[in-house]
């Protein structure tokens, strides 16, 4: 069974940067395609960015790029959401999702197979 466990998020004041990693258990990390998503209270889960298999693919949610970069590192298992320049708004809990299939939209958090249990990040102003 394909097990997703997110990091702990943490408090940031606005400007500042956070460091999210996921890591993968249960099967080939190399064959998945791994996103992450958040949410805020009361909100639909909203895509933030997404990586490939080949880690030189990777797309991003127009509010975030720039300041967001995703990357994974096979060896480990591992993928990551490092996050600069953070802003208040940017308070939610955090998602890690994976899946092996082909995703249209990217952006459709239920086109994605296997999800973490999400990680909280507070940006104070």
């Amino acid at each position: 069974q394909v097990l997703l466990v997110e990091s702990e998020g943490g408090f940031v004041q606005a400007g500042g940067s956070l460091r999210l990693s996921c890591s993968l258990s249960g099967d080939d990390f190399e064959q998945y395609a791994v996103a992450w998503f958040r949410q805020g209270l009361g909100k639909d889960r909203e895509f933030v960015a997404a990586i490939w298999w080949r880690e030189t693919i990777t797309y991003y949610a127009p509010e975030v790029k720039g300041r967001f970069t995703i990357s994974r590192d096979n060896a480990q298992n591992t993928a990551y959401l490092q996050m600069t320049k953070l802003e208040p708004e940017g308070t939610d809990v955090y998602y890690c999702a994976a899946t092996r299939f082909t995703v249209v939209p990217i952006t459709a958090a239920h086109k994605w197979t296997f999800w973490g249990r999400g990680t909280q990040v507070s940006v104070s102003s």
